[in-house]
């Protein structure tokens, strides 16, 4: 085995995801960025570049729907001054579900060679078990890099259902460094799943206290006030599909009075909410933004008067955090690591996934007197800190590990 040592106390890791933003979709996996932004911004030694692989798709026009997406995303290109490469896998749509973890682990070990033919690569940095996962893992065993994974959500919550993916998943629970989820909830349930529970951490996500800043009652009456809103906000944010819920915000309207409700972000059931809000006859009461920035984000939650997230499935959801830290308090279905994120101080609801407790929590949130100001407050709890102190020490005993491995 290669004899080496650690330069100069610098540790070289290298995060590969599929779920990290692009030139053509800059919102995608912003959590896993924002994560990497606080580490590095936190420990000084650490040398990071990104893999994040992109599907191959040649067509960029609009009738592709997302797929078009992927057309002309640069191979490599600079993200909050991280250097990002965007190797193209092969993706069989509907048919390619266990193939495509050897499609994309060709892709990324094509350009992770080129990397650590360059100058060592000491740790892996993965996110999502499948199929980023098993190509990672793929990768990484056929080049002898330490590798962790972090759990998102689904990858755990869902993937496992399927009994060829779950044996593909056992790979990886065996052969990671680490392993890390970010909820207790995940966690558990990959116990279940037979991973021993000292080879899995909880980092949870934090909030950008800076980027999302507060309105307090009295700013938020102003903002209101500026964007002619009477009635009361609810504001739902995510993916235009059935797993976030927004059918049954909309749905729940019927039963809530003098209630206005924005949704903001892209996806393929746009045309079939903008249908369901006719049917339901509160069509003039639901507004659809589209996908927007986080700075604007910011400034619809601090004009919210709640925030609704109706999800099926969540791992930890960001977007909660982010309303809080907004002074805005959230009505969420007690999915996963929502509990974990949603407590009484929050002053915030936790709710059955269903529209009449849905339409009950609103109403109750909205009835109340709620203190914006000790929302902020209970979100300031979430910083990264604890998140990035945990990160390094994991990192740094892996390395070191393997250190001590290669020269032994």
């Amino acid at each position: 085995m290669r004899r080496y040592l650690v330069q100069a106390n610098r540790i070289r890791m290298v995060t590969i995801s599929s779920l990290f933003p692009n030139k053509n979709d800059p919102k995608l996996g912003i959590f896993v960025k924002t994560r990497l932004r606080h580490f590095l911004a936190t420990y000084q030694n650490i040398d990071l570049e990104v893999i994040a692989p992109v599907p191959w798709f040649p067509f960029k026009h609009k009738i592709f729907g997302e797929y078009a997406k992927y057309a002309g995303v640069p191979y490599q290109e600079t993200i909050d001054g991280m250097t990002v490469y965007h190797p193209r896998y092969l993706v069989l749509p509907k048919i390619g579900m266990y193939l495509t973890p050897k499609f994309m682990a060709k892709a990324i070990t094509r350009t992770l060679t080129k990397l650590h033919r360059a100058r060592r690569v000491d740790l892996i940095d993965g996110h999502y078990f499948y199929p980023d996962g098993v190509a990672i893992c793929q990768a990484a065993e056929s080049l002898d890099i330490p590798f962790t994974c972090t759990a998102r959500g689904t990858d755990i919550n869902l993937i496992p259902q399927y009994p060829k993916a779950l044996a593909m998943l056992r790979t990886v629970f065996d052969k990671a460094a680490h392993m890390m989820t970010v909820c207790q909830a995940l966690k558990d349930e990959m116990v279940k799943l037979g991973v021993p529970d000292e080879r899995v951490t909880v980092l949870r996500n934090g909030v950008d206290l800076n980027l999302f800043s507060a309105s307090d009652n009295a700013k938020q009456a102003q903002l209101k006030a500026q964007g002619q809103i009477n009635e009361k906000l609810v504001l739902s944010v995510g993916w235009l599909i059935e797993r976030k819920g927004h059918h049954l915000i909309i749905e729940a309207l019927q039963n809530l009075d003098n209630v206005r409700l924005v949704i903001a972000g892209d996806g393929p059931d746009l045309v079939k909410l903008k249908q369901l809000a006719e049917q339901c006859k509160v069509s003039e009461r639901v507004q659809f933004l589209g996908g927007v920035d986080q700075p604007t984000l910011n400034q619809w939650m601090m004009t919210a008067d709640a925030l609704v997230l109706a999800s099926s499935r969540e791992g930890w959801a960001n977007v909660l955090l982010e309303s809080m830290a907004s002074g805005t308090p959230v009505v969420a279905t007690k999915v996963w690591g929502t509990p974990e994120v949603v407590k009484p101080e929050s002053q915030g609801e936790l709710v059955e996934r269903n529209v009449a407790d849905i339409a009950r929590g609103i109403q109750h949130v909205l009835s109340k007197d709620v203190d914006r100001e000790a929302v902020r407050r209970y979100a300031e709890q979430f910083s990264w800190k604890e998140t990035c102190e945990g990160m390094m020490e994991i990192v740094d005993t892996i390395v070191k590990q393997s250190a001590r491995g290669a020269i032994s």
